[in-house]
């Protein structure tokens, strides 16, 4: 019987630390959302930047039609999923690993990992400020792509779910990097000398019709997430399991570097 008592009330402890650590962690998610929103610069030039390039090419595309160049499609249902891919990039990798950098060493991360806070619930916070920030970039640039003629998606659940993987995908690649980089002033120019590269190769700003050159950027992140947008925006298809199936192995990689090497105490200089 006290054997039973015992195990009863450990299972009760247990339970307790359990919804206050879930308690944290909502509490997390919450302060990330208000410290964006209460910074509308920043919020501001998060959303209009992809917002003014799908303008920019809605102005210079308007006219054309569907073009074997743009695999039989117009060149705005082209670019609105490259686009709201790109967006996804910079809201989930570029901007997490140079904020991860900054705050980490202004001390910041250092006086979080002092409080009773987990640190999955940290981490939680984030993914869930980018998710967040991520569906609303693609609504807008949706919006702005519907104004220039771009037909709605029709599969709103394949989107949904390239989405939220892609976001924990890049989620993960930018903790990664950020555990990389020495200190904030550098963090820029690595996020976006990683970053640039893959955008040009795995067709973003315009298509690749190299073979090779597909098969190679096939294998790395930012191609995958376009094709898994590019069906379900404009090709009327699905899920496409394969290039999912390549953003859970990059996230993987992402993850183990991330648990390996992050560290929440600055950097010494």
């Amino acid at each position: 019987m006290a054997t039973v008592t015992h195990r009863a009330r450990r299972h009760g402890t247990v339970r307790r630390a359990w919804r206050h650590d879930v308690a944290l962690a909502w509490h997390q998610v919450r302060y990330e959302q208000l410290s964006f929103w209460r910074n509308p610069q920043s919020a501001f030039f998060t959303f209009v930047f992809p917002v003014v390039i799908i303008v920019i090419f809605g102005a210079l595309f308007r006219t054309g039609g569907r073009s074997s160049y743009f695999y039989g499609l117009s060149a705005l249902q082209y670019y609105v999923p490259t686009i709201a891919a790109m967006s996804v990039l910079g809201s989930c990798y570029s901007q997490l690993a140079i904020v991860l950098a900054t705050r980490r060493q202004e001390g910041i991360l250092k006086r979080v990992r002092a409080t009773p806070l987990p640190a999955w619930g940290y981490f939680l916070g984030l993914l869930a400020h980018c998710i967040l920030v991520s569906v609303v970039d693609v609504v807008l640039i949706v919006a702005v792509g519907r104004l220039f003629g771009v037909p709605l998606p029709t599969h709103w659940a394949a989107i949904a779910a390239t989405l939220v993987l892609a976001a924990a995908c890049f989620c993960a690649l930018g903790v990664a990097v950020a555990s990389l980089i020495r200190n904030a002033e550098a963090a820029p120019a690595v996020v976006q000398l990683i970053l640039f590269p893959l955008l040009f190769l795995s067709g973003t700003y315009l298509p690749i019709h190299s073979q090779v050159l597909n098969r190679v950027s096939g294998l790395l992140p930012v191609r995958p997430l376009n094709q898994a947008l590019l069906g379900p925006f404009a090709q009327h298809t699905g899920v496409n399991w394969h290039s999912l199936a390549v953003l859970a192995a990059w996230g993987a990689i992402g993850m183990l570097v991330a648990i390996r090497r992050f560290r929440w105490a600055p950097r010494p200089q």
